[in-house]
């Protein structure tokens, strides 16, 4: 529920800001529902991103200053609110010079997008790679790191009754191929591979029959990524794909990740920086997005719900 709460006292390694949006991602509600891998204490304030605005700064605080940009640093910030105190090192700043809604969607799918790229295979251009959920979060940013970079992307999306709308769009952000997940047993499949090499990396979003069909045309010794499981159905994998063509099966979270790298500010700071970069060729946007007033979040939760939305709900605050 909507609540008014007190504004912590700041403290001398505090940060006061002002939150401007923050989106509603699966993983927030997984949190809602008490499904998540990482539950916070309750009361709790919901939202694991977003972008806020520096008011005020304690004593002690060397890195940031009022009108600075940030975004959370760590998973479980609680990011559903107008204002809020945190600790210096919460926090991330982040250039006030790229749009809004490019901020604050940055520090969970654009990071896991990269990270996934980047990790599992090292990939040349001209590399072709194969994601499911290709209309999600990540999979549009997928889609445009990998054209920067000259990696080939097919992408798989669920048959919907808008589906030329949705191909087109993915095909504007610099999809190579969009396929049905019916379309990845046809023949036609194989006169696809004519054009681009058959991809080392495949990421997965979704588990079940869908993995099972992507696996198929992934190269011998290729790589499969799992970072989300949307259809709730186990990956299932033939004995075959082990024993003839030797894939690897991975998973990624970005929560691990940023624990694992918690000593190493560098590798955060290239990462970032390669996005910033991104975001201001233009190389980079915001996923489709329908901006909501927080008074109006239960209408957004429940979209957020809904099958086939492609547009992420953003709570402006």
């Amino acid at each position: 529920r909507l609540k008014d709460l007190e504004v912590a006292e700041l403290g001398d390694s505090d940060v006061h800001i002002k939150m401007l949006a923050a989106p509603i991602n699966p993983a927030d509600i997984n949190t809602v529902q008490g499904t998540y891998a990482i539950l916070p204490p309750l009361p709790a304030v919901g939202g694991n991103e977003g972008v806020g605005e520096v008011l005020e700064v304690g004593r002690r605080v060397a890195g940031l200053k009022p009108g600075d940009w940030v975004i959370p640093a760590i998973t479980g910030l609680g990011t559903w609110r107008t204002r809020g105190v945190f600790p210096e090192e919460m926090l991330l700043k982040v250039p006030s010079d790229i749009p809004v809604l490019c901020a604050a969607t940055l520090s969970v799918n654009p990071c896991t997008a990269y990270r996934m790229l980047a990790d599992f295979e090292t990939l040349a251009p001209g590399d072709s790679v194969i994601q499911n959920a290709a209309n999600s979060g990540v999979g549009q940013a997928v889609i445009q790191i990998a054209k920067a970079s000259g990696i080939k992307t097919i992408n798989v999306v669920r048959d919907r009754p808008d589906l030329p709308k949705l191909v087109e769009r993915l095909t504007a952000l610099g999809a190579d191929h969009v396929v049905t997940e019916e379309m990845l047993r046809k023949p036609e499949m194989r006169d696809l591979f004519k054009s681009i090499p058959k991809p080392r990396l495949a990421l997965n979003c979704v588990g079940g029959k869908s993995t099972t069909e992507m696996l198929r045309h992934l190269q011998p010794k290729g790589t499969m990524v799992t970072y989300g499981g949307m259809a709730k159905q186990p990956v299932m994998v033939p004995v075959s794909a082990f024993i003839f063509r030797d894939v690897r099966l991975r998973g990624f979270w970005m929560t691990q990740w940023r624990k694992d790298h918690a000593q190493d500010p560098q590798s955060l700071a290239s990462m970032m920086d390669a996005l910033f970069q991104l975001i201001r060729r233009g190389q980079l946007t915001a996923p489709a997005c329908t901006e909501v007033p927080l008074q109006d979040y239960k209408a957004a939760l429940e979209a957020t719900m809904k099958p086939f939305v492609s547009s992420k709900q953003i709570l402006l605050l």
